[in-house]
Parts: C-alpha cells; structure tokens; sequence
C-alpha cells in the first residue's frame, strides 16, 4: 500500500516506481533491523546497572573502612584522655624529635627519668602533647600506627674490648 506523499511523488513523476520500491524496501529492512539494536541497548542497559552496582559496593565500601577509621580514632582518643599524665609543675624540659623538629615540653624530673629510659611515650592529641604509659603506646600503635608516638630507645652499648673509655659512663639524661 502506498501512502499518500509517495503517491503524490509518484503522479507528479517526481519518483518512479523503482525508487518507490527501493525507499520500501530500506524502510522494512530498518524495522527488521530495529529489534537487534533494541537487544543491542538492552544488553548495554544491562552493562550499566552492573557497573552502577560495581561502583556502589566501591563506595560502600569506601564509607564502612572510613567509618572504622573513625571509629579506631575515637578509641585511641579516649583511651588517652583515660591514661594520660599528669604534667603539672613540671620544670624539667623534655626534648623529642616530631615530624623532623624538635618539640619540647616541661615535665617533672620523676616523669623525665621515665622518658628517658623508655617507660612513658608521647604522643600529640589534638594539638598537644601528652604523656602515656608504655603499655597504652603499644596499644594506640595496634589502632591507629599512622598517630606519631615518641618513645626514648634505651640500647645496651657494649663498649669495644680495645675502648680506653669503657670504665666512663656517659649518662643519657646529661641536661646541657
């Protein structure tokens, strides 16, 4: 059946009948063509909620591993405030490296002595510097090893056999 505009091109000899034939033959050979692109588009749909789907377990992902970061931070947060020391009417400073300077705070000559044989830690909290027991510095380093942690390295140093110097102790808590 010939619609009305190909009739009229037609009568008006604008169009022969082979062109005619030819335009419904492209236009059949579309439409049977049509349904592969639709499955074609249905298969591409079905890439897409896939990879949203990806992306999403992704982004949870992302959200459940901050969220426990969070959480390890708030614990290690409180575990500080429950056992830090006491730094009042310190006089003694006591000098650690932080981030390649060297920090200072005033402590109590009892509190120095444990700083420098490796008892108590430091550890920066919210801008400050506070002191820990040793035991809570292993414990802040299991949750949350990125927070820095100043502990004193107390080695053994055994002198050479031939050191002319090994009856002389240098005291590792010499104030200059």
């Amino acid at each position: 059946m010939v619609n009305s505009l190909q009739a009229q091109l037609l009568k008006s000899g604008l169009v022969d009948e082979k062109k005619l034939k030819q335009a419904q033959r492209a236009k059949k050979k579309a439409a049977k063509q049509e349904p592969e692109k639709a499955a074609d588009t249905g298969a591409a749909i079905q890439r897409a909620r896939e990879e949203k789907a990806e992306r999403d377990r992704q982004l949870n992902l992302e959200r459940k591993a901050e969220a426990e970061r969070k959480e390890r931070e708030a614990q290690a947060k409180q575990l500080i405030e429950q056992h830090k020391l006491d730094r009042a009417g310190g006089e003694t400073a006591y000098q650690f490296v932080h981030k390649k300077k060297i920090k200072r705070i005033y402590v109590t000559e009892e509190q120095f002595a444990q700083l420098s044989r490796g008892k108590l830690g430091v550890v920066r909290v919210s801008g400050s510097y506070e002191l820990i027991p040793l035991a809570i510095t292993e414990r802040l380093a299991e949750r949350v090893p990125h927070w820095p942690v100043s502990v004193a390295k107390v080695e053994a140093d055994t002198p050479a056999e031939d050191d002319p110097y090994a009856d002389y102790k240098i005291p590792d808590d010499l104030m200059w």
